[in-house]
C-alpha cells in the first residue's frame, strides 16, 4: 500500500479532518434543500399543479435527508474514533465495542462523497487487515449500523413518503394543494409509480392547447349509448360540389313586324283665328295613301332600288299644295 503501513497519528488527523468535511457538506447540503424545497412549492402552486414534477424533487429531498442523516452518524463515530486513538493504537485486534463503529466507517467510505473516509479506510486495513475489510463491506453479521445502511440505502422511497413531504412543504410555504390522484393502500407502501404526463399541459409554448389532460384512470368498455348509431354520425358532412358558372352570351335583339299596311295617324285639330274678319280655308286634307306610297319609296330607296318617277309625284303635288296655301 502506498504510504506505509498503519499509522496511529494519520488516522487521527484524517478522522479529524473527516469530521470538519462532513460539517462543511452538511451545512452545503442544508442550504440546497431549503432552495429545492421552494421550487417544489412553486411547482404545486402553478395553475395546473404541475405533481409530477414535484413529486420528483420531493423524492430527491428524501434521499439528501437520509444522507444528512447518515453523514451525521458517521461524523459521530469519526469523533468516537478519534478520542479513542490510543486504545486503537496499542491493541492488535478491534476492539469488540469498536467493531460496529469501524466497520460502518469502512463500508460508508464508497458511499458518500467524502475523501477523507477513503485515507480512514486505508488505515484501518492496514491495521486488521483485509479480511476484516471484506467482512465490513459485506455487513456479515449484521455488524454495520442498521440506520446508516437503510439511510444510505439505493431503494427509493416509498410514495406515502414522497406525499407526506409534498403536503409538509405546502404547509410551510402556505400553498393550497391537494393531489389530485388518489394512492391506494397498496400504492403507498410502493416506491412512486413513472410519470405518464397527466400533469403536462399542451401547446405550453404558445399557449393554444389545453390545460392537462385528466389523470389515469381504469375505465371499462364503452357502453352502446356512447358509441354512433351509423357511420354517418363520425363522418364530417362533405360539402357538394359547386357548378362553374355558364359563360355570357348575349341574345340578339327580336323585332316584332308591323302587321298593318298603313301607319296611323292621328288627326289634330288646329284653332286658326280669323284676319281682318276674315277666316281662313281649312287646312287641306292630305291624301294618307300618296304618303304611304312616299314610305313605300324610301324603304324601298333604303334597300337599294325605288321608282324615281313616284319620288318626282310626291314632290310635285306637295310643292302646288304649298303654293295654293300662300295665295290665299
Amino acid at each position: 500500500m502506498l504510504g506505509g503501513g498503519f499509522s496511529a497519528t494519520k488516522l487521527k488527523t484524517q478522522l479529524k479532518m473527516a469530521v470538519s468535511r462532513i460539517q462543511i457538506a452538511s451545512n452545503k447540503k442544508t442550504a440546497l434543500l431549503k432552495q429545492n424545497m421552494r421550487e417544489v412549492a412553486v411547482l404545486l402552486a402553478e395553475d395546473p399543479p404541475k405533481e409530477e414534477m414535484a413529486g420528483i424533487k420531493a423524492e430527491a429531498l428524501i434521499r439528501d435527508d437520509h444522507l444528512l442523516e447518515a453523514l451525521e452518524i458517521v461524523q459521530l463515530e469519526c469523533e468516537m474514533l478519534h478520542e479513542r486513538i490510543k486504545l486503537i493504537e496499542f491493541m492488535k485486534t478491534c476492539p469488540p465495542d469498536l467493531v460496529s463503529v469501524v466497520s460502518t466507517v469502512i463500508w460508508a467510505s464508497h458511499r458518500v462523497d467524502i475523501p477523507e473516509l477513503q485515507l480512514v479506510r486505508q488505515q484501518f486495513r492496514a491495521k486488521y487487515g483485509k479480511k476484516f475489510e471484506e467482512n465490513a463491506l459485506a455487513n456479515k453479521d449484521n455488524i454495520l449500523n442498521d440506520r446508516v445502511v437503510a439511510k444510505l440505502s439505493v431503494q427509493p422511497p416509498a410514495a406515502y413518503l414522497v406525499q407526506c413531504y409534498l403536503e409538509r412543504i405546502c404547509d410551510q410555504f402556505e400553498v393550497d394543494w391537494k393531489p389530485r390522484v388518489k394512492l391506494s393502500a397498496s400504492q403507498l407502501v410502493e416506491p412512486m409509480v413513472a410519470p405518464s404526463g397527466y400533469s403536462v399541459g399542451a401547446g405550453q409554448g404558445t399557449g393554444l392547447g389545453g390545460r392537462f389532460s385528466e389523470p389515469p384512470q381504469n375505465q371499462g368498455p364503452a357502453k352502446s349509448d356512447d358509441l354512433p348509431q351509423s357511420i354517418n354520425e363520425t363522418l364530417p358532412s362533405v360539402p357538394q360540389p359547386v357548378p362553374a358558372p355558364q359563360p355570357y352570351v348575349p341574345s340578339a335583339p327580336t323585332f316584332k313586324p308591323s302587321t298593318s299596311k298603313n301607319d296611323d295617324f292621328e288627326e289634330v285639330d288646329i284653332f286658326i283665328p280669323p284676319v281682318n274678319g276674315r277666316s281662313l280655308p281649312s287646312a287641306p286634307t292630305f291624301d294618307t295613301s300618296k304618303v304611304n306610297s312616299t314610305n313605300n319609296w324610301e324603304s324601298d330607296d333604303s334597300n337599294g332600288g325605288g321608282d324615281q318617277r313616284s319620288s318626282t309625284t310626291s314632290y310635285e303635288d306637295l310643292a302646288a299644295r304649298f303654293n295654293n296655301l300662300k295665295k290665299v
